[in-house]
């Protein structure tokens, strides 16, 4: 990383500019040691963007252990689409098994989804991200207004970055519509979940995701039981802590 680089004036230089641009940014300061994450939902754009700028991208995704059986036939299809390898990550077993055991498979729907996602979700990917200097993902600020409205076009990030380690953090894709990212898709006729056909549009574990109503938010598909303006499974933590 070169020693001018401020990523606060770039955030504000780069507001504006394409994501194909961010990610050169990205690529030209960070190389190797960006990771682009792959969460098997329209992420698939930010992968197609990445991958055509750098065919050796280094992708990643967290395999919870509860995703749909079309989530991991998807990941699958991406990753012979681009005939790339990802890095799927999963829960440690040590702290998982205890959890299921004393809890059972569903206690989320009683006291909250916090400590499953804590589990399945936000130690795995702490884990990976330990190792990493940088990673850019598919946000956008339309996909969650009481979190993701105000969603930077890169940021340290202030949920994994440690007093000894700075951790940055790029989502190329910030200004991007839903619109827009589907007339990509179908433009360049790109894989993608197909759940999507059955009315899900954003989409993770099976247990906390059901397909939408017309003219209901995608996000109120997630997690429909707990508050509708903080829905966020700890994964991009820092949109709230920003809005604290």
């Amino acid at each position: 990383m070169s020693a001018t680089f401020d990523i606060v004036e770039l955030a504000t230089t780069y507001a504006s500019k394409s994501p194909q641009d961010i990610l050169k940014l990205a690529f030209a300061e960070f190389g190797d040691d960006l990771w682009i994450s792959f969460s098997g939902a329209e992420d698939v754009v930010l992968v197609d963007m990445a991958w055509k700028l750098n065919k050796n991208v280094k992708v990643f995704s967290l395999d919870t252990g509860r995703l749909h059986p079309e989530t991991y036939r998807f990941i699958d299809q991406v990753r012979d689409f681009y005939k790339i390898d990802i890095d799927i990550v999963s829960p440690d077993y040590t702290k998982l098994e205890p959890f299921v055991k004393e809890k059972g498979l569903f206690s989320f729907y009683k006291d909250g989804h916090g400590e499953c996602c804590g589990i399945r979700k936000i130690e795995p990917l702490r884990r990976k991200l330990s190792g990493v200097k940088a990673w850019a993902t598919g946000q956008r600020r339309d996909q969650s207004p009481g979190t993701r409205s105000a969603v930077a076009v890169m940021e340290i990030d202030s949920a994994f970055s440690t007093p000894e380690r700075v951790l940055y953090k790029f989502n190329p894709l910030a200004q991007m519509t839903s619109e827009e990212i589907w007339g990509y898709i179908r433009m360049l006729e790109l894989p993608y979940n197909s759940l999507h056909e059955r009315g899900f549009i954003s989409i993770g574990c099976e247990p906390c995701t059901r397909p939408v109503l017309p003219n209901q938010h995608e996000r109120e598909g997630r997690w429909w039981w707990e508050e509708a303006t903080q829905k966020e499974c700890g994964l991009h933590a820092g949109n709230i802590i920003s809005k604290a």
